[in-house]
């Protein structure tokens, strides 16, 4: 039984830090900078919406004052089944003759509507993003530089939860987000991140393949197909795009549901990434997969000790029982400012991502599938 117990520790230990430290170490002999060359290749920008209307013009209007050459841009927007305003939106601005929209009258999903994009856009470069997040002018040009670099393929933003005013939130789902960029960091420097920010990310055209229906993630999906190509996926911090830190704790459930959901789903769609084909399987398995097992290894951590007598181990329980307490206060939103409330907001964080873990697998098991919205 303790034998359990410390291989689900170590588990937990390698998904949530030794994995970074390896990645940190591993920078002392393969370190591999981005030669980032200032050129402006012509960029089709990609976009699929459905019923969108409070954010689809403020969106528009953001990606036609880019800072980049006008004649180099051509906007592409799909509309899946929209029911809203949405498509008279889309039909106003294609008046302007960088965006181009593509009305689908019933709604076939992201994946055909990307398919769809894809087989229209001429750029070199197809930069892909979404409706809600507002991009920083200068992002376009910035992730363009790195395709000065013929060994990259694919280049992936940074996404900063908060207000550009004020600066990025480090609570909640701010804070494991900046972990979760310094990882991608790591995984860049040394060779190719696993996947993409939705929000703002760009591929070479002609490594781009087909998304299958319904696919979930294909924001993990493209990339990682650029990397079986033997391109680099890299990831640009100097390119941003902002959004909300704090969706709703429901929303944010069911947002990270879907996401750990699209990591079974991934397997299923591409079981090449398990084999040598993969050329980054194990970072793959590291950031992506191992979390997935993390849930069932802090049930372990949580219960075993409840079954042993060694004052060390009711101590371990004593700890997480006070740690999963503070997430329910977070959860509850009764502590509000101090350093309680950050510790019981880190902790909610969490509790909220591990639950979103299980609640993926026992969606994959029955054959529950998250869809697109």
């Amino acid at each position: 039984m303790t034998l359990a117990f410390w291989l689900a520790a170590a588990l937990v230990a390698y998904t949530y830090a030794g994995y970074a430290c390896w990645l940190r170490l591993r920078l002392l002999w393969r370190f591999h900078p981005v030669r980032r060359g200032s050129i402006t290749p012509s960029v089709s920008i990609v976009m699929v919406v459905r019923n969108e209307e409070k954010v689809l013009e403020s969106k528009l209007q953001n990606l036609l004052r880019l800072d980049y050459p006008e004649n180099r841009i051509q906007i592409i927007v799909v509309s899946d089944g929209s029911t809203d305003r949405t498509d008279k939106i889309l039909r106003e601005y294609a008046r302007d003759s960088r965006v181009h929209v593509i009305l689908n009258q019933l709604p076939k999903g992201k994946a055909w509507g990307l398919n769809d994009a894809i087989e229209f856009a001429q750029g070199e470069i197809v930069m892909f993003t979404d409706a809600r997040q507002m991009i920083e002018s200068s992002a376009l040009r910035l992730l363009a530089e790195n395709f000065a670099d013929p060994d990259v393929g694919c280049a992936s933003g940074e996404l900063m939860l908060g207000d550009p005013t004020k600066g990025e939130s480090d609570q909640g789902f701010g804070l494991y987000w900046q972990v979760e960029k310094r990882i991608r960091q790591l995984e860049s420097n040394s060779g190719s991140v696993v996947g993409a920010t939705g929000a703002i990310y760009a591929v070479r055209r002609d490594a781009l393949t087909e998304v299958p229906a319904g696919t979930i993630l294909d924001d993990v999906y493209l990339p990682m197909h650029v990397a079986r190509q033997g391109k680099r996926v890299v990831f640009d911090e100097r390119a941003r795009a902002w959004d909300d830190p704090d969706l709703g704790a429901d929303r944010e459930f069911s947002r990270k549901v879907r996401t750990l959901s699209g990591n079974y789903q991934l397997v299923q769609l591409a079981p090449w990434l398990l084999t040598k084909k993969n050329p980054i399987r194990f970072e793959f398995i590291s950031h992506k997969l191992l979390r997935l097992a993390v849930p069932w290894a802090l049930a372990a951590l949580f219960f075993i000790p409840m079954l042993l007598t060694s004052p060390f181990y009711r101590l371990v329980f004593i700890a997480e029982a006070v740690f999963y307490a503070l997430s329910v206060v977070s959860l509850s939103r009764v502590a509000r400012g101090g350093m309680l409330a950050r510790i019981a907001d880190a902790a909610g964080t969490f509790v909220l991502l591990n639950g979103a873990a299980a609640v993926a697998l026992a969606n994959f098991v029955v054959g529950r599938r998250a869809a697109w919205r």
